[in-house]
């Protein structure tokens, strides 16, 4: 059996049928053998339905990444076999790369690398335009900047989505403003559309909409189950392991690693 840690920056419980849209999802495309922890960020974090007020600031940012790094840890520790960062600007995935053991996958991250080594040319489809900014310095940083064509923000996208959710999954003006985007960047080139965040690719999966202005969209929520239940095979089989032996690899003791948890973590 393997177990995966899908973390989100949602707070579970609000759209309940979004939280179960995405048991669905992952339950179609994975091993029957396979559990997939949905885990969001803390209650209290903030009032709003959506974080969407809040991910349009690095500061706030940082405080996630703390969260999705922390959480890193406890995945490894509950016995999961690999952590996922289910957004795409990929908050905390340094660090996380650095405190486990375990595959720790990127959307963002996954997704590009994935399309840049097959050689195909995307374009980003969102409804924040502040995420726009990290998601382009970390493909920088991945070398993947040139399978970019670039990025299309929707207009009205946020009220869009949260109309959407709020009414059970009803995508049509989305797709609406979806298709209008992805002609845009069809026209520059582009192979296929990625989500610029996790919520519209759920919302489209759900729909069961899987293009859009005449160009495939990427299931980057699927597509880092997949991978990391296939790394985490992988990982089991002895087909690859991370070593211990470097500086981002070497280990200190559990209980030395707990107690600067409870220092600088608390």
């Amino acid at each position: 059996m393997q177990k995966i840690w899908f973390q989100k920056h949602t707070i579970l419980g609000r759209f309940p049928w979004l939280d179960a849209a995405y048991d669905a999802h992952f339950k179609a495309l994975l091993p029957e053998d396979t559990i997939v922890r949905q885990q969001g960020l803390p209650g209290r974090a903030f009032a709003d339905a959506l974080p969407v007020n809040y991910v349009e600031f690095g500061q706030a940012e940082a405080f996630f990444g703390w969260e999705f790094a922390r959480q890193s840890l406890e995945a490894e520790r509950a016995g999961y076999d690999a952590y996922v960062i289910g957004t795409s600007q990929d908050p905390g995935l340094s660090h996380a790369l650095s405190l486990t053991s375990i595959p720790v996958i990127g959307y963002g991250r996954q997704t590009f690398s994935l399309l840049a080594s097959q050689r195909i040319q995307f374009g980003i489809v969102g409804f924040i335009p502040a995420l726009e900014a990290p998601i382009s310095a970390n493909m920088r940083t991945q070398g993947v900047s040139s399978s970019c064509v670039g990025f299309e923000y929707m207009p009205g996208a946020k009220e869009v989505i949260g109309d959407a959710l709020a009414n059970s999954g009803d995508v049509r003006e989305l797709v609406s403003l979806m298709d209008r985007a992805a002609e845009k960047l069809k026209a520059r080139g582009a192979d296929v559309v990625v989500c610029g965040e996790g919520l519209e690719n759920e919302l489209l999966w759900a729909a069961g909409v899987r293009e859009t202005g005449g160009l495939p969209v990427i299931d980057s929520n699927g597509l880092t189950v997949v991978m990391a239940d296939a790394l985490a095979r992988a990982r089991a089989a002895k087909v690859w392991d991370v070593g211990a032996n470097s500086y981002e690899r070497r280990r200190l003791a559990p209980s030395v690693v707990r107690h600067l948890q409870e220092v600088f973590m608390p």
